[in-house]
């Protein structure tokens, strides 16, 4: 039998006992720090110590420009390209003419024989100057009435249509307009209402109006938008192109 003592086994116990002793202590964590930990990301690998990369504190970060609407654009227009983007109509100022002396010869001259013609109360000396077939002076006419001095005759308060040719000759003193200019359908067109926007008459040109129409003449015209009593149109070749009312 060995008696050596440093020959002798040490129990199991005495042997787990020194191993531990020689291991390093690892930190026993609290239940809290377990919980306050964040959760490792997939595929993320651990950074070996002093390798962290830097991280942009806030005032280094760029912040994520996002455009916003501005509330005093319109939000129609903003939408539209800008070739179409829609603009406000404008009304072209009408010029009104008074002196016949500056207009072509053939509208003056023509102007003349209705004038007369009118003045004299015989509404047969209008047949010449109406003309005939294509080039016929357009006039409102009752239905069935071809004959424009009938159809003249259909539209005056009396049998003889004196009634028509005072309100021609008071038509023909008024102002008046080129119309339609560089069309086929030019033409200087008497009274100058007929062109003009009602809303956009002055004192003065009201009067003018008032010697055609009654007041509750004109109440009606406002709410059908235009003029629409009688109108004379002549060509600028001095053709009497129509004689008519409505719209």
């Amino acid at each position: 039998m060995n008696r050596n003592p440093a020959n002798r086994a040490l129990p199991v116990g005495l042997v787990v006992l020194l191993a531990g002793a020689t291991m390093t202590a690892t930190p026993v964590l609290a239940l809290s720090e377990f919980q306050g930990a964040p959760a490792p990301i997939a595929g993320e690998q651990n950074a070996a110590p002093g390798d962290e990369a830097e991280e942009a504190g806030p005032e280094e970060r760029t912040p994520l420009e996002i455009p916003m609407p501005d509330p005093l654009v319109d939000r129609t227009a903003v939408e539209l390209k800008d070739d179409e983007i829609a603009a406000p109509d404008v009304v072209e100022p009408v010029e009104v003419l008074t002196d016949v002396s500056k207009i072509p010869v053939p509208v003056a001259r023509m102007r003349e024989l209705i004038v007369e013609a009118a003045a004299s109360g015989d509404i047969e000396r209008l047949r010449p100057l109406l003309g005939k077939g294509p080039t016929q002076t357009q006039v409102t006419a009752t239905a069935g009435e071809d004959d424009p001095i009938a159809a003249l005759k259909s539209l005056s308060g009396d049998q003889d249509g004196i009634e028509i040719l005072a309100i021609l000759l008071d038509v023909m003193s008024t102002g008046f307009v080129l119309a339609d200019k560089g069309t086929p359908e030019e033409a200087y067109v008497w009274p100058y209402f007929a062109e003009k926007p009602l809303s956009s008459l002055t004192a003065p040109e009201k009067v003018d109006l008032f010697r055609l129409v009654t007041a509750g003449d004109f109440a009606g015209m406002e709410e059908f938008g235009t003029y629409n009593f009688y109108r004379v149109g002549i060509t600028p070749d001095g053709k009497w192109k129509f004689f008519v009312a409505g719209d």
